[in-house]
């Protein structure tokens, strides 16, 4: 499990195990695309910042996010 800040809450996330090739246990990883699932916000219009920086969806993929991090997620709402 890794914690994450999640706007202003903490929240624990279950991870995968790292594709390193090492056989570290420990080694452990989270990209934004897995976070999303977790959420259940996958497929929506949404931006992310990550410790005061924002991730562009190019990396959502990436093993980026670490224990600690603090995120704000905004969610687009349509309407008329």
């Amino acid at each position: 499990m890794i914690q994450l800040i999640v706007n202003g809450q903490p929240q624990r996330f279950p991870v995968s195990p790292a594709e390193t090739g090492t056989r570290d246990a420990d080694a452990v990883t989270l990209n934004v695309t897995q976070l999303l699932e977790h959420m259940g916000l996958q497929g929506k219009r949404i931006a992310i910042e990550r410790n005061g920086e924002i991730i562009p969806r190019s990396k959502f993929d990436q093993p980026i996010l670490a224990e600690g991090d603090q995120l704000e997620i905004v969610v687009a709402v349509g309407g008329g």
